[in-house]
């Protein structure tokens, strides 16, 4: 989703336009794949699907928002405070605590890296990452509920549309003809797939099974796949500091998963 940030706003289409773009081709995506049909969910299935398309919303419109403000490394672990948080509310034992600390920790040294030293930070920023963050907590919690007793088919497609009636015509407003321009409509379709229909499908199937606890300590793994993957792919170089932080994620990771039921 950051490489397609980038691209678009190459094109000056700005962090709601990208929005706009990732939301509103995902769902005419998901609803190909899906073919939603909301008149046969009961009244508790369709608010549980508006509640989730209102979160998946405002998490893209403010993470988008900080990563134009911020360096990448300070948002995603300004971001990371909400599912690594929900996670610590979750735990009730220290044997359940200690997984969330280390994460939080890795998750930490990784950001600190990333952001290098020095650097200020725009308040803004900073919020809209604080939203972003408050807002994959609730992504979580949405997603379960969705997976657990939404729609048996189509609860995504529907919470896709919820997003995009709201991130497009905001996206139309910021970056206007811009948007529609068709190497902009061909990024954004690449970042939808991508970003949107793949990891949200996949993140859907995860939460029919996985407690919302173990759930948000795996996602920290995310940034330090990425940190590899960019060493791998990119040559970035990795320092002692990072290196240390994609160790503490991957034991987290590791522990929070032997606690799952087969």
């Amino acid at each position: 989703p950051d490489h397609g940030r980038q691209a678009l706003d190459e094109h000056r289409v700005g962090p709601v336009g990208a929005t706009a773009l990732r939301l509103g081709l995902s769902a005419g995506v998901l609803c190909l794949l899906e073919r939603p049909r909301p008149r046969r969910w009961s009244a508790e299935q369709r608010r549980a699907v508006v509640v989730f398309g209102l979160t998946l919303a405002t998490m893209n419109t403010a993470f988008y928002e900080a990563v134009a403000r911020l360096p990448l490394g300070a948002a995603i672990t300004i971001e990371f405070l909400g599912p690594l948080g929900l996670a610590a509310a979750h735990s009730r034992r220290l044997r359940e605590a200690w997984p969330v600390a280390l994460a939080v920790a890795g998750v930490g040294l990784l950001g600190a890296a990333e952001a290098g030293a020095g650097r200020g930070l725009d308040p803004v920023g900073v919020a809209a990452a604080l939203v972003a963050g408050a807002c994959w907590a609730a992504y979580i919690l949405a997603g379960a509920r969705v997976a657990r007793g939404g729609p048996d088919r189509g609860g995504l497609a529907g919470a896709g549309v919820v997003a995009g009636v709201l991130a497009v015509p905001l996206g139309l407003a910021s970056a206007g003809s811009a948007l529609v321009a068709p190497r902009v409509l061909g990024l954004g379709l690449v970042v939808a797939v991508l970003a949107s229909v793949v990891p949200y499908s996949l993140e859907l199937r995860a939460l029919r099974r996985l407690p919302p606890r173990t759930f948000s300590i795996l996602v920290a793994l995310e940034p330090a796949v990425g940190a590899l993957v960019g060493a791998v792919a990119l040559g970035d170089r990795l320092d002692p500091l990072a290196l240390a932080g994609i160790a503490l994620v991957v034991a987290a990771g590791v522990a929070a998963t032997r606690e799952v039921p087969p």
